[in-house]
């Protein structure tokens, strides 16, 4: 893996996830109470011991840049690193990135004097956990120029994604961008090639691309050559096949594209079922975040149900259910939250400083007493009064 390079793409305006991306790009959104989202992709890259890693950035980017900053300073007397790339205007690109591969071929001169052998191309708003380096073992088994990780779908969820066709070899004969009607129905596949690579269909009959893609580093360098190609999915990886050996590695884990207010949500509600379907406890494989060193939480006469309590919390004769409580989330008396995201907050207030809130009129951070909140999510630092409702319904 030290011959790999890993690049993870911060996103655009993230308009599909507003408001959580009003002040912030999609990676850096808050996750599950205590992480960030673009906390999955480089703990994957850290546990498959990728040490190389470059985050480009263009839209609303201090959070991110602030969390990195805090998190990811690796070990000075290797050779690794987790540096940030934002968007440039110089003389040779006096554009900011027009497309994902247009932001790979602004910072070729930053890829280059590393070296690599293969460039890994991520998305920085993915949920999921992978071992990269059984992506690179394929790879070289296949004698593949471009390598695109490939997740099977059942039918109805085919069309939101790029699809791919295999043959025999699992090499990409055909891709087609979110067909529809009869061009989805061709990009169909025979129950047999996922049974080839372990996986028992189970209605899956369609190979979706997720965005993820392992190049040779000089095939990278030539295909982005063209300026009028500006996007992977889109005009890369189509216009490769005919030229190129393309791979597909077939996934068969736990996956989310947690780009839309509803993934993000029901991938909260997923994750407080007792039989979660992504898991969080293991040992050989952690989830790396920011290190706060907060207090453990203080829960006095509450029920709480099928929820994700954080660190630093305080909770008084309240009932939680079936939620996900993020660090620092204050919560009072005779209040009930059910099926919602509190992300918490970034701070305490200090006794002073609530007197003086009180003083301003200003509510007191977190939530108030008496209040109902379901199937809510409550970005950080809110501030929420006595005997408020926020239903839903």
């Amino acid at each position: 893996m030290k011959k790999v390079l890993a690049v993870i793409l911060g996103g655009g305006k993230g308009t599909r996830l507003f408001p959580l991306t009003k002040d912030r790009s999609k990676p850096a959104v808050p996750f599950f109470g205590k992480y960030r989202i673009i906390d999955f992709p480089l703990s994957n890259c850290l546990n498959s011991e990728l040490r190389k890693i470059f985050v480009l950035t263009q839209y609303a980017s201090m959070s991110l840049n602030n969390h990195l900053a805090r998190t990811y300073a690796l070990d000075p007397f290797s050779e690794g690193f987790v540096n940030v790339l934002a968007a440039e205007q110089t003389l040779e690109s006096p554009e900011w990135y027009q497309g994902t591969a247009d932001a790979v071929r602004q910072n070729l001169k930053h890829f280059a004097p590393h070296d690599p052998d293969h460039v890994l191309i991520l998305s920085g708003d993915q949920l999921y956990r992978m071992d990269y380096r059984k992506l690179l073992a394929f790879h070289k088994d296949q004698g593949a120029d471009i390598t695109v990780m490939a997740l099977p779908v059942e039918e109805e969820k085919a069309s939101a994604f790029g699809l791919l066709k295999v043959d025999a070899e699992n090499r990409i004969a055909e891709f087609k961008e979110k067909p529809r009607g009869e061009a989805l129905r061709s990009m169909s596949i025979e129950d047999e090639i996922l049974r080839r690579n372990g996986i028992e269909p189970a209605g899956k009959k369609y190979l979706a691309s997720m965005g993820i893609y392992l190049f040779n580093y000089p095939t990278l360098e030539k295909l982005v050559e063209d300026t009028s190609r500006v996007d992977f999915g889109k005009e890369i990886i189509p216009d490769s096949i005919p030229r190129h050996r393309v791979a597909a590695y077939v996934f068969d884990g736990y996956w989310e594209d947690i780009g839309t207010i509803g993934s993000f949500y029901q991938a909260h509600m997923d994750l407080t079922e007792p039989e979660a379907p992504f898991e969080f406890y293991l040992p050989h494989a952690p989830i790396f975040t920011h290190a706060r060193y907060l207090p453990p939480s203080k829960i006095f006469e509450c029920s709480v149900r099928e929820s994700i309590l954080s660190d630093g919390c305080i909770a008084a004769g309240s009932d939680i259910v079936h939620s996900v409580i993020g660090v620092r989330s204050i919560i009072r008396r005779g209040s009930k939250i059910e099926r919602s995201i509190v992300m918490g907050a970034d701070h305490y207030v200090t006794a002073e400083e609530r007197k003086q809130d009180l003083e301003r009129g200003r509510l007191a951070l977190g939530i108030g007493r008496n209040c109902t909140i379901r199937k809510a999510i409550i970005d950080k630092n809110a501030r929420i009064g006595d005997d408020v409702k926020i239903l839903n319904e």
